[in-house]
C-alpha cells in the first residue's frame, strides 16, 4: 500500500486512510455517546437532533419542516411524522408562517427547550474531544 499522502490517480494513501479511520472512529464514539444521552433522557437521538435544529438557524428559534428534513438528511414526510411525535410529546408546536401561509414554523415548547438545553450541555461535554466544533462560534 502506498505510504504517501495520495497516489497520482487521486486514490488515498496510507496516511489519508489512517486519518479517515480516526475520524470515523471519533464520529462513531460521539454518535454512540449521543444515543446514550438521548435515551437516558427518554427521547430518541432523532428527537434530540430535531430540537437542536429547530434552534440551530441563525437569528431565529424556529424552522420549517423542509429545513429540518434537510438538516436531518431525511424525507420531508418522515420529518413531518417526527415533528408530530415531538408535538405529541409536548416538545414542539407548529405555527403558521405569517409571511407564507403555505409554510409551517416548528417552535420549541418550554418543555422542549428544557430538554434541549439539558441534553446540549451533556453533548457539549462530549464535544470537548472535537475542539473544532466551538472554534468559530465560541463556547
Amino acid at each position: 500500500m502506498n505510504s504517501g499522502k495520495s497516489t497520482r490517480r487521486g486514490l488515498p494513501g496510507k496516511r489519508e486512510l489512517e486519518a479517515m479511520s480516526a475520524f470515523r472512529y471519533d464520529l462513531r464514539k460521539f454518535l454512540r455517546a449521543s444515543e446514550e444521552i438521548a435515551n437516558a433522557a427518554g427521547i430518541t437521538t432523532l428527537q434530540y437532533q430535531l430540537l437542536l435544529h429547530v434552534c440551530g438557524f441563525p437569528d431565529r428559534n424556529w424552522a420549517t419542516v423542509g429545513e429540518l428534513a434537510e438538516r436531518l438528511q431525511a424525507a420531508p414526510n418522515g420529518t413531518a411524522a417526527l415533528v408530530s411525535r415531538c408535538e405529541s410529546a409536548g416538545l414542539v408546536t407548529r405555527k403558521p408562517d405569517p409571511a407564507d401561509r403555505r409554510q409551517v414554523q416548528v417552535h420549541l415548547t418550554a418543555k422542549g427547550e428544557m430538554f434541549l438545553l439539558e441534553l446540549a450541555a451533556e453533548h457539549k461535554a462530549v464535544y470537548g474531544a472535537f475542539g473544532w466544533v466551538f472554534d468559530e462560534a465560541g463556547s
